[in-house]
């Protein structure tokens, strides 16, 4: 579900993210991690996915909407992770194909995100199945492929044959948990994820060159 929460308006040169922003998933116990992640993480996600809102829309082809993830089904267990999402849809995102950014304790990533909620998961598998070549050759070959979003793993594209693509997306479309996410990790150290305007035009390249496999998602 969507944020709700009223947050600060941060110019986007603050949105970016420093060592301590990261350091929050090492604070022990629910309610102290989640109040970090509200005064700290949340503001910078509203400055950036307002932003990237605007500026991806027209190749969305419509309106996107900004959801910042509220982890409120946690009663005990503190997130391991925090992020914000894009989608067409403005009740929710995680039954839409979307953009995704956000931190680990030791990353940053972005993601186009087809996670395991999407009801057309079969159909948007089959989709991009039957455009492989698009496929491979939208995806820059720095980037890298994730079957689950709760793991820090994820495999580098450069690696990866057409009998990898096809076995991937063949486990995504058959088993009901396995989900695809295809995007970029930077490390904590990264320069320029601490100047927000740097952050912001590179989430933007990033969501630009996945846009065509996006807009082939939505059709279904």
């Amino acid at each position: 579900m969507t944020n709700t929460t009223i947050l600060p308006t941060l110019p986007i040169k603050e949105a970016g993210f420093v060592r301590d922003d990261f350091n929050v998933f090492h604070l022990n116990g629910l309610d102290e991690r989640m109040a970090a992640i509200q005064s700290r993480i949340q503001p910078k996600f509203r400055a950036l996915g307002e932003k990237l809102t605007a500026e991806l829309a027209p190749a969305a082809g419509g309106e996107l909407f900004l959801h910042i993830a509220k982890h409120a089904r946690r009663t005990v267990n503190p997130p391991k992770d925090t992020w914000m999402s894009l989608c067409e849809n403005k009740r929710g995102y995680k039954a839409h194909p979307h953009f995704q950014l956000g931190l680990f304790d030791d990353h940053l990533f972005m993601w186009l995100a087809f996670i395991y909620e999407l009801p057309s998961k079969p159909q948007v598998a089959t989709t991009l199945l039957n455009h492989l070549d698009t496929v491979r050759s939208t995806v820059p070959s720095d980037y890298v492929i994730s079957m689950d979003h709760m793991k820090k793993e994820a495999a580098p594209v450069k690696t990866m044959s057409e009998q990898d693509w096809q076995a991937a997306l063949v486990r995504f479309r058959d088993v009901k948990s396995a989900e695809l996410l295809i995007g970029r990790h930077f490390p904590l150290e990264e320069a320029l994820l601490q100047d927000g305007e740097s952050l912001f035009e590179e989430a933007l390249k990033t969501y630009e060159a996945l846009m065509p496999l996006y807009r082939l998602a939505v059709q279904q």
